[in-house]
């Protein structure tokens, strides 16, 4: 088992993270700042996510065990299931701290991003321009979440499975950054694979606005993703 002191340092983390990022939201913290507390708390998370993944080699070498006893009448049903049902618990909360890893890459990429595009010239309405960091449109049609649906349709059309939206509009995440994401919708796919440059292209053919992170940002190892709509202004 994943012994409570290490949850406990864990959760102590998590909340550290919690006020330093609020401390940013009223402007304390600069950018390096929020950088370096980023990496200590995604350091955190990657060695939460190390624990839980034992937890679940563990939970699964009994379950098996448990399978071969029941065929041979040595355990009941109940515990069986019980053991099962283990497994599954520790699979969701490694899927849990994944999905964190991954958010907190996405939104520190966009929050750097969006600090480099503030110092050069407003795109205007279709216009382009792209970096190795990021591709950003300046759709002329108005955007509204409504249209998520009609964007969910032309992918599923296109690639027979949903779209993997990882944030629809405020999120508790953009809030402790302090960005106001009310409007958009990221969608995590990389802006440079197949379904990415489809997507995009889609986009512009609608005149849609958008922002393609590349996640090649030092000191974030994730964050491709693609922000549709218009560009998530700092709260406040």
């Amino acid at each position: 088992m994943i012994a409570r002191r290490d949850f406990l340092r864990f959760g102590r983390a998590a909340l550290a993270w919690s006020v330093i990022v609020n401390a940013g939201r009223a402007g304390a913290d600069s950018l390096a700042e929020l950088e370096q507390r980023t990496r200590e708390y995604q350091d955190s998370l990657a060695r939460l996510l190390d624990l839980q993944e034992q937890a679940v080699a563990r939970a699964t070498a009994t379950a098996v065990r448990f399978r071969t006893l029941r065929a041979e009448g040595l355990v009941a049903r109940r515990d069986l299931e019980s053991a099962e049902q283990a497994v599954a618990d520790a699979q969701s909360r490694v899927d849990e701290t994944r999905e964190r890893l991954a958010d907190s890459g996405r939104i520190v990429t966009e929050a750097q991003t969006r600090q480099r595009l503030a110092t050069l010239p407003t795109l205007s309405p279709g216009e382009e321009r792209a970096t190795p960091e990021v591709i950003e449109h300046g759709g002329a049609r108005p955007w509204t979440l409504a249209q998520v649906a009609s964007l969910g349709q032309f992918f599923a059309e296109r690639f027979r499975r949903s779209l993997p939206v990882s944030a629809l509009g405020q999120t508790p995440l953009h809030d402790r950054l302090g960005f106001d994401h009310r409007n958009a919708v990221d969608i995590a796919v990389h802006p440079d694979s197949v379904e990415g440059r489809a997507l995009l292209d889609h986009l512009r053919s609608q005149s849609i606005p958008f922002l393609a992170f590349r996640g090649r940002l030092a000191g974030v190892s994730t964050g491709a993703h693609v922000h549709v709509g218009p560009p998530s202004p700092r709260i406040g």
